[in-house]
């Protein structure tokens, strides 16, 4: 990063107007203001080009979209581009719905990419499958400058020289058998058909690396042994003439133009060998940063059987994707600010590359409390958000299998979806999905008159009595419906004493439970005369 006294972001003809706005309002901070300790984690004074490059064999799990995000977050906060590039040269394990399935769950959780499939580029196509040639002419050129080999060896022999590595307790790698093949004899034999790999020379020694997250990462130096040799070349080009990933993830992200890469920590290994790679060609590595594990409470990966749920599974809990991202973002990165809620457009204003070291502990409390602060949200800006929670409630109550029968004595002259509406605001902050609030509040769906052990309680008390002062209200709005509850409570002593009498009674009589939505909404929802018919008061 270049430490000039302003932090100005040269900016490509192709930026985005709302991304141009972002880096400019944040790009005049001296970099003399950042305290020392903050300064590693500033963005990139000039716009990041990064990528997601999911494999079509699994779908989109918190893991992956974790990933993609933060490579989204990092490109939007610069002003740059967010690349989407599919690699799918590992065709026997290909799920075929597993692309279009991405594509979608990646719009629906906002995260549309700049350049990629269905999209276009210039640097496409954006599919291994279609690059294969690119592939195989790299890695010709590394045969021909040196860096690379062609192996004729068997699998029956690579797989005896393995096991007989493993027996003495030394590495199972190669032992360059071939690298010394003369290039005449390996360049007839391969013309000839024999089958062969081409295996990256790499050098006694890995490259050290800066890494975002981790700082200077060294790689071990590998303990030989006194009478064997092995070598970490890894396949570069497989004998059916496919890449590997080492090869095409390399090639790809400089053909691209990638300047950042932030993935899982699991890669941190592979990192020093791609390095090699991009010396190899002469080629300027992109900056990598690695993000920790994500783990459950016991410590181990996230699986299928321990919440790896994927993008599908919360949309069929009806998690909204604002609540989706901002929990995906909360996992594994730190901010200052004072809350953790936050929307797309609110990560991508406060984004830094403040990443945890090491894994993180994935919760989901965390998440059911994110889906109602973004409830709230979506209740106090209306629209299309709100619309959504309203629909999905309503879907319920219409199914013929619904457990809710009878609900139209309840809307009066309203339509249900106004009558919903008017629920959910009143009881926002308790909202996660249209199912659990059907519950919550379906004492607004379902007929309710004096229980038998209500009756029973209240026997000897005058609150049935001294209900029936609501019977005077005429005007059933907020302001009279507030004032008959002072009144209640002020001749029971007042708030102290006769507040928590008044309305444990009337929340038993008109709910069947001691807690919810606020008593003069409860009655205004339900109208006056099914609120003095649970009250088992006659109309005056």
């Amino acid at each position: 990063m270049s430490h000039s006294l302003f932090l100005r972001p040269r900016l490509p003809v192709y930026t985005c107007p709302s991304c141009l706005t972002r880096v400019l309002r944040g790009s005049h901070r001296s970099i003399s203001s950042i305290p020392p300790k903050e300064r590693r984690y500033e963005l990139p004074s000039t716009p990041a080009r990064t990528r997601f490059a999911p494999s079509p064999t699994g779908y989109l799990h918190i893991g992956s979209l974790r990933t993609a995000l933060f490579n989204y977050l990092l490109a939007k906060s610069t002003g740059g581009q967010f690349l989407l590039r599919i690699e799918d040269t590992d065709q026997k394990r290909t799920i075929p719905d597993a692309e279009s399935r991405l594509f979608r769950d990646l719009r629906w959780a906002g995260l549309q990419w700049d350049e990629g499939p269905e999209v276009g580029g210039p640097y496409g196509p954006y599919k291994q499958s279609e690059r294969s040639q690119l592939y195989h002419d790299h890695a010709h050129k590394l045969l021909d400058n040196g860096h690379a080999y062609r192996c004729f060896c068997s699998a029956d022999r690579l797989n005896a020289l393995a096991q007989q590595r493993h027996k003495v307790g030394i590495a199972t790698d190669y032992d360059r058998t071939c690298a010394n093949i003369p290039k005449e004899e390996s360049d007839d034999r391969a013309s000839k058909g024999e089958s062969h790999v081409i295996r990256l020379k790499v050098p006694d020694r890995s490259p050290a690396y800066e890494d975002l997250v981790y700082g200077l990462f060294k790689p071990l130096k590998r303990r030989g042994h006194v009478t064997e040799s092995a070598y970490e070349d890894p396949i570069l080009l497989k004998s059916d003439g496919l890449p590997t990933y080492h090869l095409a993830n390399v090639v790809d992200d400089h053909h691209m133009k990638i300047t950042h890469v932030i993935r899982g920590s699991e890669w941190m290994p592979s990192t020093p060998k791609h390095i090699t790679l991009y010396n190899a060609f002469g080629w300027t590595p992109p900056q990598f940063g690695h993000v920790g594990l994500l783990v459950d409470k016991d410590g181990s990966k996230l699986s299928k059987r321990n919440f790896d749920t994927g993008v599908d599974g919360y949309r069929e809990m009806e998690i909204f994707p604002e609540t989706l991202t901002n929990f995906a973002a909360l996992l594994g990165w730190s901010h200052t600010e004072k809350s953790d809620v936050m929307d797309l457009a609110q990560l991508v204003e406060k984004f830094t590359l403040k990443f945890t070291k090491g894994n993180t502990m994935v919760t989901f409390g965390k998440l059911h409390f994110l889906q109602r602060k973004h409830a709230i949200k979506r209740v106090d800006a209306g629209g299309k958000g709100l619309q959504e929670m309203v629909d999905n409630v309503v879907k319920i109550l219409k199914d013929e299998d619904s457990p809710y029968k009878g609900w139209e004595k309840f809307i009066g002259t309203s339509s249900i979806e106004d009558y919903v509406q008017r629920i959910i605001v009143a009881d926002n902050a308790n909202y996660t999905n249209a199912n659990e609030f059907l519950y919550r509040n379906r004492y607004l769906f379902m007929p309710l008159r004096p229980t038998a052990s209500l009756l029973s309680e209240y026997a000897d008390s005058d609150m049935p009595a001294a209900a029936k002062d609501l019977a005077l209200v005429e005007d059933w709005s907020q302001i009279p419906l507030l004032s008959a509850l002072h009144n209640m409570v002020e001749a029971r002593g007042g708030k102290r004493v006769g507040a928590k009498e008044v309305y444990h009674y009337l929340r038993r009589a008109l709910m069947d439970r001691d807690e919810g939505i606020r008593l003069y909404e409860i009655m205004l929802i339900l109208g006056r005369e099914e609120t003095l018919a649970r009250l088992g008061v006659s109309e005056v």
